[in-house]
């Protein structure tokens, strides 16, 4: 019986250790937090959710320690999360603002907005979060559309191409015409060729036509006795 009683006792204890046991991580989170050591606050945030999963203060503050990190993605996550758990308003607000913050620090301005909307929804009276609302849907309006730029980057691609094209079909066109042009201004060498050869001829022919006369002529003159000498 006794030792029923002591085990009894005992389970107790540890129970109770148990279900304080998530406070005392975030209180120690809190401590590093403050300190700036947010890579060993998270440590202690995750420590009090593996204890209790279905507490707000650590999962917000996880997330809070994450931002701080850089590590936005998994910051709204844990926001997000928070946001679920937490019944109070007022805490319920900070999850969405920090969310919004994220949001238009990635100029995910629209996003930004819906997130700042929920806030204010919880705490109409954070004239932060407001500001961060008009501000964000400021920067929407005067954001440019990517669409609309990529149109037109598209736009000028093609026109530059049909440009480039047209240049090119230019210079063979200009091309094609110097070669006419150069064909046209070269002498027909095959016409040179023939009539040179026909000059050629006639000279020949006229040489060989002088030639024969002064043969006949030479003919028909008496010829000289080389005998002959001189006393």
């Amino acid at each position: 019986m006794m030792r029923n009683i002591v085990l009894f006792v005992f389970l107790m204890v540890a129970s109770l250790a148990f279900a304080q046991n998530d406070r005392d991580y975030v209180r120690s989170g809190n401590r590093l937090y403050r300190a700036k050591k947010f890579d060993k606050a998270e440590v202690e945030y995750r420590k009090a959710i593996s204890v209790n999963a279905e507490n707000p203060q650590a999962v917000y503050n996880l997330g809070c320690s994450m931002m701080m990190q850089q590590k936005d993605s998994l910051a709204i996550n844990q926001f997000e999360r928070a946001s679920q758990l937490e019944t109070n308003k007022l805490r319920r607000a900070k999850s969405n603002h920090n969310i919004g913050v994220i949001l238009q620090n990635h100029k995910m301005y629209d996003k930004a907005i819906d997130a700042y909307k929920k806030a204010l929804r919880d705490n109409p009276n954070d004239d932060e979060t407001r500001y961060n609302l008009a501000l964000c849907q400021k920067l929407l309006k005067n954001q440019p559309k990517n669409n609309d730029n990529n149109k037109d980057n598209q736009d000028k691609d093609k026109n530059k191409d049909k440009d480039n094209k047209d240049n090119k079909d230019k210079n063979q066109d200009k091309d094609k015409n110097d070669d006419k042009k150069d064909q046209q201004n070269q002498p027909p060498k095959e016409q040179m060729s023939k009539d040179n050869a026909e000059q050629l001829l006639n000279a020949a022919m006229q040489n060989e036509k002088e030639t024969q006369q002064r043969l006949q002529k030479a003919m028909q003159q008496p010829k000289k006795n080389r005998s002959q000498k001189n006393w």
